[in-house]
């Protein structure tokens, strides 16, 4: 078949690799119908998540069944299913708990308690180097799926791909950061990064009842985009302080929730590239310093965007003198699902308003390069497998 592989840092390439195969009772094998790129493959694109070897990639997947092993009850060949991300079991502690990317069984070489930065990590993900299971992604066309039972979700014939297809990731991702928050309504919410999943947040943000949501990012068109799909005020921190503007907009306070959905790759200057060198760090945290600065005093700041390293002169001064609540980490996906199918079933909330490009899975090295380089005002890319 064929999928995109990457090869190494800089080096995703349309291939030709093996099929996949039923390896296990519970399998199924996917035909892949769409597929996106998604913000963290970039950091595997940039060396800054590592891998060592070819590997195919994608975890933003959905498509038809096509064999079904032989303990897999809930699915049959020809249902037409969405995928989440995470890898789950179904059936460890975690995984009954509602704590699904924390599964113990799905990442069975690099699983652990401690999450030290290359191993012990939590569940395995789609597509997302070895240390996280080392499975094959769906940017393919076709993908095993363990565990088939428990994730995978079907979906209506008379909803297109479009319409579905962000339930993989970025909409439980941008509503996890939201519903962390634990908003009552009337809140003011301060969302850094209007990328994928900064937009599916500020989508997120409005369902559940804030007043105000505000979008942070250095690039005019992705706040131009912001402003057209979601109706919020915008700020480019190229322009204006930030933190200031934020501050003068809620009375001196600043913002009851802020979500960092950027991560350690944002936009940097040689004096920040420079200190990352001198102190052994990957990448930046300064725009979680920004939330931080931003977040009222016992207001609550959502990581979405990974971190995958130390930094010297984490600010937990301000953290303890602000009072403010972290929550962070790989959104559960299972817990929240069957309710985002529902919203878009309802016309509550419209998902594929953020795709600006859609390509066939042959022209993968270019999806990747003008997602990296934010070329074309690209913000999504969808891929067709079979175009």
């Amino acid at each position: 078949m064929k999928a995109a592989v990457f090869h190494k840092p800089g080096d995703i390439r349309y291939d030709t690799v093996e099929d996949p195969r039923i390896e296990n009772e519970g399998d199924v094998i996917l035909k892949v119908t769409s597929t996106a790129i998604c913000g963290s493959d970039l950091h595997i694109l940039s060396g800054g998540v590592p891998q060592t070897h070819p590997m195919v990639m994608g975890h933003e997947f959905m498509g038809i069944v096509e064999e079904v092993g032989s303990a897999v009850t809930r699915l049959k060949k020809g249902d037409r299913v969405v995928v989440p991300f995470p890898i789950a079991c179904g059936h460890c502690f975690f995984c009954t708990h509602g704590s699904s990317p924390a599964c113990e069984n799905s990442n069975y070489k690099h699983y652990g308690p401690d999450g030290d930065i290359a191993d012990k990590k939590g569940a395995a993900l789609f597509g997302y180097t070895d240390l996280y299971g080392g499975y094959s992604g769906g940017q393919a066309e076709y993908v095993r799926v363990p565990y088939a039972d428990i994730s995978p979700r079907i979906v209506p014939d008379n909803m297109t791909d479009e319409q579905v297809l962000f339930l993989t990731d970025i909409f439980p991702t941008g509503w996890s950061a939201i519903d962390w928050a634990q908003l009552k309504g009337g809140e003011v919410v301060a969302i850094f990064g209007s990328g994928p999943v900064g937009l599916m947040a500020q989508k997120a943000a409005w369902i559940n009842g804030a007043s105000r949501v505000i979008a942070i990012d250095p690039l005019n068109y992705r706040l131009e985009k912001a402003k057209a799909v979601n109706k919020v005020e915008t700020l480019n921190p190229n322009e204006v302080d930030v933190v200031e503007a934020i501050r003068s907009m809620t009375g001196g306070r600043g913002a009851d929730v802020c979500v960092d959905a950027v991560g350690f790759e944002p936009e940097r200057d040689l004096l920040d590239k420079a200190k990352a060198m001198i102190n052994f760090e990957v990448g930046s945290m300064k725009v979680l310093d920004m939330a931080f600065k931003a977040v009222r005093r016992m207001g609550t700041v959502s990581i979405m965007g990974v971190y995958g390293s130390t930094y010297d002169n984490f600010p937990l001064h301000r953290l303890f003198d602000k009072g403010i609540t972290l929550k962070m980490g790989q959104a559960p996906v299972l817990n929240y699902i069957d309710h985002l199918i529902d919203l878009v079933k309802e016309e509550k909330v419209v998902l594929n308003d953020i795709i600006s490009h859609t390509l066939p899975l042959s022209e993968v090295t270019r999806g990747y390069e003008i997602f990296d380089k934010k070329e074309d005002d690209c913000v999504k890319v969808v891929l067709k497998p079979f175009a």
